[in-house]
């Protein structure tokens, strides 16, 4: 939706367009929003052809009503902005399934780790991670992200190799408990993988191509990004 007619639809539904239908004239209308009377005529014309509002049109003035896409757009807005403000120890992020390499079966089994994960987030994965390709547009959410200190996952080494540190965020998709990993050591710059006790793609019925999202619980930043 152009950013124009949203904000238009908000100026409506603030003159009483919600709930009811209210009397006003296209050069009323252009007052209020400071645009000529041709702009503001077609900004209604636009949002009713787009399904937005309904118009009746009178001698002198036409009643308006928001119908009920247009009450919905703006509840989603509502819903974005109580987002921003409200929760600020979480982060949104959605992105597509897709399949990975293989390699976090292998080693989301290794005792070591499972040990840690059960002590540091509740509960034992299922073996393997879902992997998920975060929307170009939330890049900067990731990253965000990554700022936050998280839960360490410890290194450790065995006789014969190395396996190193782990980063986990605590988080939720469709209110199944789950954590958000963030290997030292990964091949994914824009894109996140999820262990949970469940297998999440059999749960949720997911397969390559889904769009999903994610809510991320986070804490403090580390000290290197605050200074930043």
């Amino acid at each position: 939706m152009k950013p124009q007619l949203l904000y238009v639809l908000k100026h409506l539904a603030l003159l009483g367009a919600f709930s009811d239908k209210i009397e006003v004239s296209s050069l009323d209308l252009a007052t209020h929003l400071k645009v000529s009377q041709q702009t503001a005529s077609r900004y209604l014309i636009e949002l009713e052809k787009q399904g937005y509002i309904t118009r009746e049109l009178g001698i002198r003035k036409q009643r308006l009503n928001l119908t009920t896409k247009g009450k919905t757009m703006l509840q989603t807005e509502y819903l974005l902005y109580k987002r921003l403000f409200e929760h600020k120890d979480r982060i949104y992020l959605t992105g597509t399934v897709f399949s990975g390499m293989g390699e976090g079966k292998y080693y989301t089994s290794l005792d070591r780790y499972v040990e840690q994960f059960k002590e540091k987030l509740g509960f034992v994965p299922v073996p393997g991670t879902l992997n998920i390709e975060i929307n170009p547009l939330e890049l900067s959410k990731l990253h965000l992200l990554r700022s936050y200190r998280g839960i360490l996952i410890r290194s450790f080494s065995t006789k014969y190799r190395s396996f190193g540190a782990v980063t986990c965020y605590p988080a939720e998709m469709k209110d199944i408990k789950c954590a958000v990993i963030q290997p030292r050591r990964t091949h994914y710059s824009s894109a996140i993988e999820i262990i949970a006790p469940v297998n999440l793609r059999k749960t949720l019925n997911l397969k390559d191509g889904d769009i999903v999202e994610v809510i991320i619980f986070v804490g403090e930043k580390n000290e290197k990004s605050r200074n930043i």
